[in-house]
């Protein structure tokens, strides 16, 4: 093996990144050395870049320079002395979840909840997050990467490195839907079905059985792509004239739906997530990913008379991963609808740069090191 590879490096915020020779890492014995082969990039990555430091100064960026790249599946190349249960030639999605394993949320198996939970590659969630940069400091932009044992979830032959590394988001839908109890007989509302949360949410919740899928969105000619998907049991709503609940409601005959997974990012109008809230049956849930942003004014009375759950949802974990990967090699979920961009670590910068011409959720970007 070389001793060196090629990695891309931010230096200063706002500033594209450099491709520079760095040493590869050595192995600890709880963790593996990952060969990349694909690292997703999606439009939030740019504003990572550009602008967190602004907008979210409470969510820290990684001492700089630093390696990002949130989404990296790839082949295990060699495992430290500890691990048992992987080998050589694996192939792995990586989850960038980090966590530190011996707080009593982790050692309750709420991972998420750790103090020190942090987005290897990405951002973290507290100041104790630099810590699990120090651990791993080593994103997916990288030709090679150390990843704990935990964070690992194996491949099927019929999943590309590509499609897994698009895990991430779409494992943020993934767990939403699994905290909604959304299975067979459920219907659901997701709003913002053609972006990049929103459509890994309607594939999955059609590998998971979902009687009916309800979906928002402004642009029509996406919108009647992701119906295509299953024409029987998507129904699509161009954000309009007519309001989503008077809308969703004439869909289900007045009774309302059963889950709503909102998607719609920061920039999307609090009414619009008011409106799905309002779309639910006695008894629903919302389930929140996109993170709108503001302080969105909602009736906790109505919440309360009505029985409604409105909650927050935070990445997955590599258990959830491993039921995804299960999920495609069955053939329960079809990820060919994705469309691949590829690009060489060299052109990470033109990558980002032209992010912004994706159609929708159903492009993929990723960088092939």
């Amino acid at each position: 093996m070389a001793r060196t590879m090629k990695a891309a490096r931010m230096h200063h915020v706002g500033e594209p990144m450099i491709v520079e020779d760095l040493p590869i890492p050595e192995v600890r014995p709880t963790d593996v050395l990952v060969k990349v082969k694909a690292c997703n990039i999606v439009p939030n990555l740019g504003n990572v870049l550009a602008n967190w430091t602004k907008w979210f100064p409470h969510l820290p960026l990684p001492r700089l320079p630093a390696i990002f790249g949130l989404d990296a599946s790839g082949v295990i190349e060699e495992v430290g002395s500890q691990v048992h249960a992987w080998r050589p030639g694996d192939r792995v999605y990586v989850n960038p979840a980090r966590y530190c394993g011996g707080c009593r949320a982790c050692r309750s198996g709420n991972t998420t909840s750790c103090p020190y939970y942090t987005f290897n590659g990405y951002f973290g969630f507290s100041q104790l997050s630099q810590k699990m940069f120090d651990d791993y400091p080593y994103g997916g932009l990288c030709e090679y990467m150390t990843a704990p044992q935990y964070s690992l979830v194996k491949l099927p032959d019929n999943l590309g490195f590509e499609a897994a590394s698009r895990f991430g988001y779409i494992g943020t839908g993934y767990r939403a839907l699994r905290r909604a109890n959304v299975g067979p007989g459920t219907t659901v509302l997701i709003n913002g079905i053609s972006g990049t949360l929103g459509l890994g949410c309607a594939v999955f919740a059609l590998g998971l059985g979902t009687r009916k899928i309800l979906g928002t969105g402004r642009n029509l000619d996406l919108l009647k792509r992701v119906k295509a998907l299953a024409p029987d049991r998507i129904e699509v709503h161009q954000l309009g004239d007519v309001t989503t609940d008077t809308w969703a409601r004439e869909i289900t005959g007045g009774v309302g739906v059963d889950v709503v997974i909102d998607a719609l990012g920061p920039g999307a109008p609090q009414a619009t997530m008011l409106e799905a809230l309002a779309a639910l049956r006695r008894g629903g849930v919302q389930v929140n990913i996109g993170a709108v942003a503001g302080e969105v004014p909602v009736n906790l009375h109505y919440l309360m008379d009505n029985d409604i759950q409105l909650t927050g949802s935070a990445w997955f974990t590599a258990g959830q991963g491993q039921e995804m990967a299960d999920l495609v090699e069955t053939g329960a979920v079809d990820m060919s609808v994705f469309e691949h961009r590829r690009y060489a670590l060299a052109d990470v910068n033109t990558a980002l740069a032209g992010i912004e011409n994706r159609d929708g959720g159903f492009s993929n970007f990723v960088i092939c090191p």
